[in-house]
């Protein structure tokens, strides 16, 4: 009997019960906290989100279970943001796949868990960085702000008076931070 544990593969979240709410870090599962408050944070966020790309038909919003494989170096890595937008023409037909999003998201949510370890958020920071995502928003419910990152390596953090924008990833929209908090 072997003491070394068995890596999965991306496609083996697919198959245990629950799957979806595991990411994937170098072959082992970690399952992804949620609750009440953050998932409400995020219900917001995408609402807003997914009324205006809508509208404007700038691409495709998707929520906290679906699963991106598009990390460099790391091809037994499933990121889960609780939020992503992909950008219209960067998915192949424009159509969401079946399974996990092979690209990069153009914007990363994340909103941070009363549980979550900085090391944590800043790992996932870094994988979102490495694989190029040109926007993440880190939304902290207990500090009621929003770390926003860029590709470029600037970074804000928004309190309760900002406002979130999508800048060039998603020209002309915009969320008061203290929406985000109600």
């Amino acid at each position: 009997m072997s003491d070394r544990a068995v890596l999965l593969e991306p496609d083996d979240l697919f198959r245990i019960p629950d799957g979806d709410h595991y990411e994937l870090i170098d072959g082992v599962p970690v399952w992804k906290n949620t609750g009440a408050r953050a998932d409400e944070i995020r219900g917001l966020l995408i609402t807003h989100l997914l009324t205006f790309v809508r509208d404007r038909k700038l691409g495709r919003v998707f929520g906290a279970k679906t699963g991106y494989v598009c990390f460099p170096n790391s091809p037994k890595r499933v990121r889960r943001p609780g939020g992503s937008f992909v950008a219209k023409g960067r998915l192949p037909g424009d159509k969401a796949p079946e399974g996990y999003i092979e690209i990069a998201p153009d914007l990363a949510i994340e909103v941070v868990m009363p549980d979550d370890l900085y090391e944590d958020i800043a790992a996932k920071v870094a994988d979102y960085r490495a694989a190029k995502v040109r926007l993440i928003w880190v939304v902290d419910p207990d500090t009621k702000t929003v770390l926003v990152r860029r590709l470029d390596g600037t970074c804000a953090e928004l309190g309760d008076a900002g406002e979130l924008s999508g800048e060039d990833v998603i020209p002309g929209f915009t969320c008061k931070v203290a929406e985000l908090f109600v």
